[in-house]
């Protein structure tokens, strides 16, 4: 079983925060890869502002160069919209693989609006990262009202692979305040500079759906 962390997002533009929390979850959880599901749209967001799918899966590729990281649209191909849809998917074509499901405090604290949020935690542990200003709305929020009984020891990160979900670890790290909202702000034509010739998705190593 290859121990895989999967961090879903829109991605737009992907920035070195993106890389920054992926890498030391990679260190933390012992991971052998870290894939970036690049949104094709996701529903708790407005699409107004919303770059080509194309555009975000570039910038994700340039960002994760030489990372365990691999960038991938298969929720483009797979025809899922819903994060407990993907990931039962995953799970079923992956027998190979052992996958956790990695977000930020700030999806924990609205994680009770996803959809059958109690679905995704039965589906594959999860790993929480420490956000700065999101912290104790996650640890107040609705869904950590009835995930916290499933919260295992940040010691035993490394042992998740053995842990049957619902399982929930919370990761005690501050990453820096990159923001792709700053960024489209400073350059709101930034999906311009990449075009689609010749791109491929690194999971399903195939041309964009």
């Amino acid at each position: 079983m290859i121990p895989t962390g999967l961090l879903g997002g829109s991605f737009n533009p992907a920035h070195y925060s993106h890389r920054h929390v992926s890498r030391f979850a990679i260190r933390a959880l012992g991971l052998r890869e870290m894939w970036w599901l690049v949104s094709p749209g996701n529903p708790l967001k407005p699409a107004k502002g919303m770059a080509p799918l194309h555009a975000r899966l570039a910038s994700a590729n340039a960002m994760a160069r030489r990372a365990p990281i691999r960038p991938t649209a298969i929720e483009a191909r797979l025809s899922t919209r819903y994060t407990v849809d993907t990931l039962r998917l995953l799970v079923r074509r992956y027998p190979n693989r052992r996958f956790i499901w990695v977000m930020g405090a700030d999806n924990l604290a609205q994680f009770d609006k996803w959809r059958d949020w109690r679905g995704i935690a039965r589906s594959v542990a999860i790993a929480v990262v420490a956000r700065p200003g999101y912290d104790g709305g996650a640890r107040a929020s609705g869904a950590m009202g009835w995930l916290r009984r499933f919260v295992r020891p940040v010691a035993k990160a490394k042992d998740w692979t053995a842990w049957r979900p619902p399982a929930l670890v919370l990761l005690h790290f501050y990453p820096d305040r990159g923001s792709a909202t700053r960024l489209r702000a400073k350059d709101p034509s930034w999906h311009r500079s990449y075009i689609n010739t010749g791109l491929r998705d690194r999971v399903t190593r195939r041309p964009l759906p």
